[in-house]
């Protein structure tokens, strides 16, 4: 019992090492995080998006990287959590989209296939009073047409503010710019639901897609989630594609587009270029 005793205590004190430094290391990142806008420490990466039926290059998500001083290149997933509580990720977002929408200008000007630019937008943002005026700002000073600006919200975002939710998308999608549902699948929306609002395209998340051809479930709603996007006359898209013999499933179910590491990791802008330039998508 004694030994017992001694045990759990040593493990208690693990556990509260662990956490300790965990919440340690989240509050440095919180305070570098403030200064990271300022020191231009945040980049943009690009993960080309294809269409199944045609191998064509239709568009590019935006994803942030930190590219930490001393921690080297951080995925989104190390600070847009941290970004998310502090409130900053409301100036984060704004940069994303500005730079986004500036980097697809550019392209275009140097003889790159027109494609759309899709950029994440989450609750925080679309909780702000003034983003509309951030969209609409972004597409002017970058001179992008709207039609080339796509913002991805989640499912779960979905849920809160409905009604209010609608008209600023409704507005904004009058310009031209295009709506996705990212990771869908993960939550509840139901047929009626969705097509309450104006979303072009359907993302179907990453981890029904891991398994298919071979799981019989992830395969079942995969399959669902195409036959919903088709009936609501929204073009789906797979996220995460890793091999041929997903693709080849997803194009016999009749899923419009694709991306993920099958065709590419998410790349810096100027290589996403060259690529582009070597296989005449740009001239």
């Amino acid at each position: 019992m004694y030994q017992a005793k001694q045990a759990g205590r040593a493990g208690y004190a693990f556990f509260t090492a662990e956490l300790n430094n965990h919440v340690s290391e989240q509050f440095i990142l919180s305070n570098e995080l403030r200064y990271a806008l300022e020191r231009n420490e945040f980049v943009l990466h690009y993960q080309p998006q294809f269409d199944i039926a045609t191998g064509q290059l239709i568009g590019a998500e935006a994803l942030i990287r930190w590219q930490h001083p001393e921690r080297g290149l951080l995925p989104s997933g190390k600070f847009i959590p941290i970004a998310e509580e502090t409130g900053l990720i409301n100036s984060i977002g704004e940069w994303a989209l500005r730079t986004a929408c500036r980097q697809n200008r550019h392209w275009q000007d140097a003889g790159l296939t027109a494609i759309s630019i899709a950029v994440n937008m989450s609750a925080r943002q679309w909780r702000q009073s003034n983003l509309e005026d951030q969209v609409n700002d972004a597409l002017e000073h970058a001179r992008l047409e709207p039609e080339f600006l796509e913002l991805e919200i989640t499912e779960s975002l979905l849920m809160r503010d409905i009604d209010k939710m609608i008209e600023i998308m409704r507005r904004l999608q009058a310009r031209g710019v295009q709506f996705a549902v990212d990771d869908f699948g993960t939550g509840y929306s139901s047929l009626s639901y969705l097509k309450r609002f104006p979303i072009n395209r359907l993302k179907i998340d990453q981890s029904f897609v891991r398994d298919i051809p071979g799981d019989a479930d992830d395969t079942a709603i995969t399959t669902a989630i195409i036959q919903m996007g088709k009936s609501l006359r929204m073009t789906v898209i797979a996220e995460g594609v890793e091999t041929l013999e997903q693709l080849r499933f997803l194009r016999e179910q009749g899923c419009d587009a694709a991306q993920g590491y099958h065709f590419s990791r998410p790349v810096s802008a100027e290589e996403f270029f060259a690529r582009c330039a070597e296989l005449g998508w740009a001239r």
